[in-house]
């Protein structure tokens, strides 16, 4: 009897484990190198917390406004030393701090957005917003008339770069006339140098204005000036209607709940990770009332073709900006070479500096 009653007692204390294993909750920490309400980078991030945050047994928390360097390796050190299960590092800067504190926490999941190193347990991922933003570069590319384009970018990273030639190439794709003029402002969110420097654009004459910034400045000085804007990030259209044609846009829900699915089943392994236009991970935002209707269907027709494989943004042949070939016909870059991106293709006037 005793031996049934002790059997009895180690079995109901087992379930009970299991039950608590089961309702364990999940601590997932973000962290973002600017405001949630920057209205694009941080905040498309983000929106994928808040819908990780509505499911049962997870708290998703973030720390906003966090300079690249030494102040994030604090951040970061602060969430693994308060258990945190996974935590997303959403800037390229953050990466060697990343990898620095994975290794003092190897049970605590990392993931670093745009970078390039791993570790047993350190994965890199990005979204081929290349594909879109070729996309959006045709929209503009159709939209200008003066064939004068601006670009108003952050810094001169390979992610940077690799979505300028990718615009470039979808603007020449249907404008072979047409250049993207490219104004560094070494910030990721500034939004009065953001809009100084597309006003800089502006007063040389360009007509269509882009960016990879993370604030509406650029569209804002855009609608001031009474010529169009391509956006980045998020659907930015509130804050320049007459002006916004169309974004290249991110969607991060599918990918970070399918990310915290794995690692709560205990199947997720590190890697790296670039999902397209087939995922819906990257996409454009719907078109601005003023983009007529051939230029929508054709511009759909080709990301349909993206999607199913049969148009590869990066497709040969390709030359720089100096005239060289960089990629034969026939021939595609490979995602090495795309990640280590740091020339302008032909029809971009800027330096890479």
């Amino acid at each position: 009897m005793f031996k049934k009653t002790v059997f009895f007692l180690l079995g109901l204390m087992l379930m009970c484990n299991v039950a608590v294993a089961a309702e364990k909750e999940m601590k997932l920490g973000f962290v973002y190198v600017s405001p949630v309400g920057d209205a694009g980078w941080s905040y498309a991030h983000d929106l994928a917390r808040q819908a990780l945050a509505e499911q049962e047994g997870i708290s998703a928390f973030y720390m906003e406004s966090v300079p690249e360097g030494a102040d994030s390796e604090r951040v970061i050190l602060n969430m693994a030393r308060k258990g945190y299960d996974i935590i997303f590092t959403t800037s390229f800067g953050y990466m060697d701090p990343t990898i620095k504190v994975a290794k003092q926490f190897p049970k605590t999941t990392f993931l670093h957005c745009s970078g390039y190193k791993t570790a047993d347990n350190v994965s890199n991922y990005f979204g081929r917003v290349y594909q879109p933003r070729y996309l959006t570069g045709m929209v503009a590319g159709k939209m200008t008339k003066s064939n004068q384009i601006g670009y108003v970018a952050a810094f001169p990273i390979p992610e940077v770069i690799r979505g300028i030639n990718a615009f470039t190439l979808g603007v020449k794709a249907v404008n072979p006339d047409a250049q993207v003029r490219v104004v560094w402002t070494k910030t990721w969110y500034d939004p009065a140098m953001e809009k100084d420097a597309a006003i800089s654009l502006l007063d040389i004459g360009v007509d269509v204005l882009a960016q990879h910034q993370d604030s509406p400045g650029p569209q804002e000085a855009a609608q001031d000036k009474g010529v169009y804007s391509i956006g980045y990030n998020t659907d930015m259209s509130k804050f320049a209607p007459n002006a916004h044609l169309v974004a290249a846009v991110w969607d991060w829900v599918p990918f970070y709940l399918d990310v915290v699915k794995q690692v709560r089943e205990g199947t997720w392994k590190a890697g790296s990770f670039w999902p397209g236009l087939e995922t819906g991970a990257v996409n454009i935002s719907d078109f601005g009332a003023m983009v007529p209707q051939d230029v929508r269907d054709l511009v759909n027709a080709r990301k349909q073709e993206i999607i199913d494989g049969k148009y590869v943004v990066f497709s040969g042949p390709v030359k720089d900006q100096n005239g060289q070939v960089r990629v034969e016909a026939g021939k595609v870059l490979s995602d090495q070479e795309l990640l280590s991106m740091d020339w302008f293709v032909e029809g971009v006037i800027g330096s890479t500096k």
